[in-house]
C-alpha cells in the first residue's frame, strides 16, 4: 500500500512483486501510494489523510485468531480480555445502555458475528447485521425478514410468527429506517462490497442517526500468492469506496464530523515467496491509514527506515494510535483513556490535533466498567478513575441492595485503578450483583452477572 521510493533493498528482496515507481502516487520524497488507490490522492493533497507505518505490539503473536483478538481488545499479547477497546469506550459514554437503551444504536457492525472490538463487559454494544443486503433491508424497511409473502397454511402462520419475533429483536429498526428515509442516496462504485456498506453508512449519517461508530469489513488481504493480481484489486476497492463516501458526506456538509480508520491484525515479511506473495510477519498489514475531514487531522507520515535499510520491526505501539483517537477525537480525560486501555499509552504525536479545552465537569470519579480475566479463572476486573484525591469506597451488593463485600475503603490519589475480585473468595453464589463506587459525595454503580 505504502511503498518506500528509490529504496534498493526493497527492490532487491521483492524482484518480482515490488511496486515500481511508475505505479506510485508520490506522498513524499521517501514514500509513494500504490496507484491502485489514486482515488485517495485528493484527500492527501488537502491534508485530510494520514498514514502511520509499522504499527504493532511487543511479543507479536502470529496466530490470525489470537492476533485479531489482541487488536480488537486493545490488550498486550499476554493479556486475555473478553471486551473490546471501543466497547469499553461506549460503556463509558452510555453507562445505562443495558437498562435504558438509546433510541438509536450506539454502534453498527456489518459482519457474520459480533466483533470483539465492540464488546462491552457482558454484551455487544453494537447492532450487528450479517451483510450489506441485510443492512440495506433493515435501513429501508425496518425489518430483517419480509412478512408479505408467506404460505397460506399453518406453516406460514408459524413462519410469520418466528419472523416477526426476529424482527422485534431489532429494537433500533425504526430509528434506522427513519434516518435512512430522510437522506438522499448518492452514486457509489458498482460491484464493490465496501462501497455498498459505506453508501448505507453515509445515508444514515446524513439522515441524522446518532450512532457513534460503524464497523465495516473487507476481506482477502491474506495474500500468500498471486499478490500482483489480488492486492491492487483490493486497494482499488478501498480507494474508490472511500472517495465516494467522503464526496457523499461533503455534499451534505457533514464530512468534517467523520473519522475513518483502517486496521489489520498482522504484517508481511520483507521478501516475497515462491507463489509471489508474502507470509505473515510483525506489523500491521495496512499500516493504519486514516481519513477524515475534520481540520484537527494533520497530514502525517512516520518514517520506518534508515537510509537504504528497510526495517520491518514496528515503531508505533498500536495502543498509542487508539489512545490518540480516545484523547483527541472523542476528547476523553487521559485518566479515562488509561482506564479504557488498561495502561498508559501516549497518543501517537502529530496525528490528530488536541481537542478544544474542556469546560469542566462536576464528576470527581468515573466508573469505567468491568471485564472478566480470561487468563485468571473466575476473576472479575472492576475499573474506575479518580479525578481528585479523596476517600474511595468500592463495594459489591446483591440484587436486594445488601453489601456483600467491601473491595476498597481508603484515600486514593488521582489515577486509573483496576480491582481484581474473586467472587468465590467472598462466598458469593452465581447471580446478578451491583458494584458501587462512592467518592466525592457521589455514588456510581453498574450491574454485573457472576457465574462459575
Amino acid at each position: 500500500m505504502i511503498i518506500p521510493r528509490d529504496n534498493t533493498t526493497y527492490y532487491d528482496i521483492r524482484p518480482t512483486i515490488a511496486v515500481q515507481e511508475a505505479n506510485l502516487e508520490a506522498l513524499s520524497p521517501e514514500f509513494g501510494l500504490n496507484s491502485a488507490m489514486a482515488d485517495l490522492m485528493p484527500l492527501w493533497n488537502d491534508g485530510k489523510m494520514a498514514v502511520v507505518h509499522s504499527v504493532a505490539y511487543p511479543s507479536q503473536d502470529y496466530s490470525h485468531f489470537r492476533s485479531t483478538d489482541i487488536w480488537a481488545s486493545g490488550s498486550a499479547a499476554s493479556v486475555y480480555l473478553n471486551s473490546g477497546w471501543l466497547g469499553r469506550y461506549l460503556e463509558y459514554e452510555y453507562p445505562a445502555y443495558d437498562i435504558a437503551p438509546n433510541e438509536a444504536p450506539v454502534a453498527i457492525q456489518v459482519g457474520v458475528q459480533s466483533s470483539l472490538v465492540l464488546m462491552g463487559s457482558d454484551t455487544s454494544m453494537a447492532l450487528t447485521v450479517n451483510n450489506p443486503t441485510e443492512f440495506y433491508q433493515i435501513a429501508q424497511t425496518g425489518q430483517v425478514y419480509p412478512n408479505d409473502v408467506l404460505p397460506d397454511c399453518a406453516y406460514g402462520e408459524e413462519l410469520g410468527f418466528m419472523r416477526q419475533m426476529a424482527n422485534n429483536t431489532v429494537r433500533y429498526a425504526e430509528s434506522v429506517k427513519y434516518a435512512y428515509d430522510r437522506a438522499t442516496p448518492a452514486t457509489y462504485p458498482a460491484d464493490n462490497d465496501l462501497a455498498e456498506q459505506l453508501a448505507i453508512t453515509a445515508r444514515l449519517i446524513k439522515g441524522g442517526l446518532s450512532t457513534r461508530i460503524y464497523l465495516l469489513e473487507i476481506h482477502g488481504f491474506d495474500t500468500h500468492a498471486n499478490q500482483l493480481d489480488n492486492h491492487p484489486y483490493l486497494l482499488q476497492q478501498i480507494g474508490s469506496a472511500v472517495k465516494a463516501f467522503y464526496d457523499d458526506l461533503g455534499t451534505a456538509g457533514v464530512d468534517e464530523n467523520v473519522l475513518t480508520m483502517t486496521f489489520s491484525e498482522f504484517g508481511r515479511t520483507n521478501a516475497e515467496n515462491g507463489p509471489l506473495g508474502h507470509r505473515p510477519r510483525t506489523s500491521s498489514t495496512a499500516h493504519d491509514v486514516w481519513w477524515h475531514y475534520n481540520r484537527r487531522l494533520k497530514r502525517y507520515i512516520q518514517p520506518t527506515h534508515d537510509g537504504d535499510s528497510y526495517d520491518q520491526s514496528y515503531t508505533t505501539d498500536y495502543r498509542s494510535v487508539y489512545s490518540a483517537i480516545l484523547t483527541n477525537w472523542f476528547c476523553l480525560d487521559p485518566l479515562v483513556v488509561r482506564g479504557i486501555m488498561n495502561d498508559q499509552f501516549a497518543p501517537t504525536p502529530n496525528l490528530i490535533a488536541p481537542c478544544p479545552p474542556s469546560v469542566g465537569s462536576n464528576d470527581l470519579a468515573i466508573l469505567l466498567g468491568h471485564d472478566r480475566s480470561l487468563s485468571q479463572s473466575n476473576t472479575l476486573l472492576i475499573k474506575y478513575a479518580i479525578l481528585q484525591r479523596g476517600m474511595v469506597r468500592l463495594q459489591l451488593l446483591n440484587s436486594a441492595g445488601q453489601v456483600k463485600a467491601t473491595l476498597v475503603n481508603t484515600t486514593q490519589e488521582p489515577n486509573s485503578y483496576t480491582v481484581q475480585v474473586v467472587p468465590a473468595a467472598h462466598g458469593l453464589p452465581p447471580g446478578e450483583y451491583l458494584y458501587r463506587l462512592d467518592t466525592g459525595g457521589k455514588t456510581y454503580s453498574r450491574r454485573v452477572m457472576i457465574a462459575y
